[in-house]
Order: structure tokens, then C-alpha cells, then sequence
């Protein structure tokens, strides 16, 4: 996997270079101080992961992530935690708070490989056929699979498709989260926030802002906090304490 470091200060980009020749392989093919010279490079080169601050001059790293390619994997790297919502909004995936911790990081370098091989294989062209309350069927190079409800953890939109995390493995399906939302029990999944739906059952913990399941951190929506508080916690907790 290669990638690129977009961020306006110049310790900032040589903390991050160092960080990713010392956690990964990632080979790093440019640096950036802000997001139109970046854009420019992304015209004559491929790029698989970009490392992204917000706050840069010109225009926000927010603001340049609506500008890039579909296939691109964003991975923001701020000092502030206030954009962590809109960042899943854009499909980012991942949102590193500065300073970067060197663990965090290759955690999520490892998740954009993971998913840079997700979208690269034929299984993006998988789509659910079917449904019961037990299962799914999902259809992928001419055969069905069967996937049992009870064993989807969660659901996360990517792009344009969905990515179903099950007990045993993770597959991909070209499928908004709407209507696959719509095709499972809704009194066992919620919807949290723009880009993921959780099985209620696979909850470890969680708080205002995220949910947690296995290692995963699962930012919770303004707009779900409410909701997810009163089916989740049966209303006796306050979301706003």
C-alpha cells in the first residue's frame, strides 16, 4: 500500500513520516502543506491511503475529501475532536487524534488494507438476494452465501457499498446502509449514525459519543444519541449527564 501526508505544518508531516516508517510498510509517495498541490498530484498518480489533517488554509481537509476520487481511503489526522462525526460522514477510515498514538496508527493502516483488498476483489460486486428473520442471502461469483443475522455484529457503510462484520469474517456488498437496514430485525439493530447500523447484542460499552464492540469504535450521531439511549438503555440513562 502506498500513500500520501497532506497537513499544512511541517512537524506535524515529519511526526506522521516517521510514525508510518516505523509502524508499517506503507511506502509514503509525497508530502503536502495543503490540499490543492495534493489534488494535483492525485491527477497523474495513484494513491491508496491519504493521511489528512482538517484544519489547513485554503481548503479543509473536510472540504478536500469531497473533492477526491471514489476509490481513495481517507484516514484524518487533527487535533480536533469535534470533526470525528463528519469525518465518518465522508467514509474516512479512520480519525487519529494528534498526537498520534504509534498503535492507533497501525491499527488503522491495517484496517485500510484490509478494506483497499475488500474493494479491490470481485466480492464487491456481492448482492443480498434474499432475506429472513434468520439470514441473508447473498449472492457472490454465481453461488449463495448464508449468513446468519445473529452473527452480524455491525454494519458500516463504505463508499458505495456496505461492509457486514459477522463472528467470522467481514464480506462486501453493493448495498446502501438504508436498504440493508431495512432488510434486518429492527428491534435488534440500530442505527447509531450516518455510516453504521449495530447489533444491540454485540454492545461492550459505550458512552455520549461512541459505541464499542470487540475493538471497534463506533462513533454515535447527534442526531442517533437520543434514540440510542432510549431503545439501548431502556431510557434510564441520560444522554445529556
Amino acid at each position: 500500500m502506498n500513500c500520501i501526508i497532506v497537513d499544512d505544518e511541517p512537524l506535524a508531516r515529519a511526526e506522521m513520516r516517521s510514525l508510518i516508517n516505523e509502524t508499517s510498510k506503507t511506502e509514503i509517495l509525497g508530502e503536502f502543506s495543503n490540499a490543492p498541490s495534493a489534488l494535483d498530484f492525485l491527477k497523474t498518480n495513484d494513491v491508496d491511503l491519504i493521511f489528512l489533517d482538517i484544519e489547513m488554509p485554503m481548503v479543509t481537509g473536510l472540504e478536500f475529501a469531497e473533492m477526491l476520487p471514489e476509490q481513495s481511503l481517507i484516514i484524518f489526522t487533527t487535533a480536533y475532536s469535534q470533526y470525528a462525526l463528519k469525518s465518518y460522514e465522508l467514509d474516512a477510515i479512520d480519525y487519529l487524534l494528534k498526537p498520534i498514538d504509534k498503535q492507533r496508527l497501525e491499527k488503522a493502516i491495517n484496517k485500510a488494507v484490509l478494506y483497499k483488498e475488500l474493494l479491490s476483489k470481485n466480492t464487491v460486486k456481492n448482492t443480498v438476494e434474499s432475506n429472513t428473520l434468520e439470514f441473508l442471502f447473498i449472492k457472490a461469483d454465481r453461488r449463495f452465501y448464508k449468513v446468519n443475522i445473529s452473527d452480524i455484529k455491525f454494519i458500516e457503510a463504505l463508499k458505495d457499498y456496505v461492509v457486514i462484520h459477522t463472528r467470522q469474517q467481514k464480506l462486501i456488498t453493493a448495498m446502501n446502509l438504508k436498504t440493508i437496514h431495512q432488510k434486518i430485525p429492527v428491534e435488534l439493530f440500530l442505527r447509531v449514525s450516518k455510516s453504521y447500523v449495530v447489533n444491540m447484542d454485540f454492545i461492550d460499552s459505550f458512552d455520549n459519543h461512541n459505541i464499542y464492540i470487540d475493538e471497534s469504535e463506533i462513533p454515535l450521531g447527534e442526531v442517533y444519541r437520543s434514540d440510542f439511549f432510549a431503545k439501548y438503555a431502556g431510557g434510564f440513562l441520560n444522554p445529556e449527564a
